[in-house]
């Protein structure tokens, strides 16, 4: 189980103290998260994909470009690329360059977006969105794959003998995650490819997520990547924590009340009912995470959002102090103790070129 963290970048008001961070603070901030989520053990940091205010996470390979220069172990990935509105052969080239800067600890989630805006921004269509995430990771899958790439498709110029640069590191391609967050038609790409799928698991009822991942299962199986149960699932989620459950929840509640993707009516309590934010001590964030596997399955990536709504980068390293020292080791021994021996671990570089080499 490869157990991380991701970030949506959105530079929001905290609520207790008035006081909104600086675009270059929440850039700074992120690098600084990540590096302490190396240092305190987790497996992985991801980094959104988003364009306009509220948001300072337009260009999440330059920024993990960097924090790969400030890393040695941690596998940087994303949450989401955009495949809907970035271009493929950007997508090829930008995240190959970042394989061989770091060393092959890369991976990819691509998803298609939900904000209207930013499709017009970048001259496409929300309507069009399904075709176009199909469409645009045909290609990417291409080019990491092929040199010479012949290329005509309904949303892009046509390509000619074209060959992306630099080719992937050891010739394998970044491992893709598809993530979603209600789209059948996404699960049914990454089953199709043999890909992994990562439910956001964040907004969305429980029942939604489970037939989500056994949509997912059901078409890896049929195209036939493996069995049912060997399908690569990731699962996202919100933490707040405090070794006092009533302190977590009297600390949170505010953030929760004004954050932009919370709120909206809704109380807390009601929320973590129905989804999968946890707010407690670390007791109660491992027993709830251990049960995501009882309608998830086994599955292989956990990442917990914990630095969105304002939360001051002190908080949001506590926070991680928690995670390190309390949950991750506990999270670890259990998920291998319950895990069938059948699954495969989440794919990484070394495995993948492991897998490479026996072919050849």
């Amino acid at each position: 189980m490869q157990i991380g963290i991701f970030s949506i970048g959105d530079v929001t008001t905290d609520p207790t103290s008035g006081v909104t961070p600086t675009e270059h603070q929440r850039i700074k901030a992120t690098v600084e998260i990540a590096v302490k989520a190396e240092e305190v053990g987790l497996d992985v940091v991801a980094l959104g994909q988003h364009h306009g205010p509220p948001f300072a996470a337009t260009s999440p390979a330059t920024t993990l470009a960097f924090i790969a220069a400030r890393t040695k172990r941690i596998i940087l990935s994303t949450a989401t690329t955009l495949i809907t509105t970035t271009d493929p052969v950007k997508i090829a080239e930008d995240y190959a360059q970042l394989q061989h800067l770091s060393d092959g600890r890369l991976d990819l989630m691509l998803g298609r977006g939900n904000a209207v805006p930013v499709y017009s921004w970048f001259g496409q269509d929300i309507r069009h969105g399904i075709e176009l995430a199909s469409e645009n990771y045909a290609l990417l899958h291409q080019l990491w794959r092929n040199e010479g790439v012949d290329w005509a498709g309904r949303f892009r110029a046509p390509l000619a003998g074209f060959t992306a640069t630099p080719r992937p590191l050891d010739g394998v391609p970044p491992f893709v995650w598809h993530g979603s967050v209600r789209s059948p038609e996404v699960a049914e790409t990454a089953a199709r490819y043999g890909d992994g799928y990562f439910a956001h698991h964040v907004f969305w009822p429980i029942a939604h997520t489970a037939r989500m991942v056994d949509l997912y299962r059901r078409r890896f199986e049929h195209h036939g990547h493996g069995t049912y149960s060997q399908g690569i699932v990731g699962l996202g989620g919100q933490v707040y924590m405090h070794r006092s459950s009533q302190r977590a929840v009297s600390e949170f509640r505010p953030y929760f009340d004004k954050a932009p993707l919370y709120g909206n009516g809704r109380s807390l309590e009601e929320f973590t009912q129905k989804t999968p934010l946890t707010v407690g001590s670390p007791q109660q964030v491992i027993d709830r995470t251990l049960g995501f596997r009882d309608y998830a399955g086994d599955y292989q990536r956990q990442l917990f959002l914990i630095d969105h709504a304002g939360l001051p980068l002190k908080r949001v390293l506590a926070q991680l102090d928690l995670l390190g020292e309390e949950v991750l080791p506990v999270l670890r021994a259990e998920f291998a103790s319950r895990k069938s021996a059948h699954v495969p671990d989440a794919p990484t570089h070394q495995s993948l070129r492991a897998v490479l080499a026996h072919r050849r």
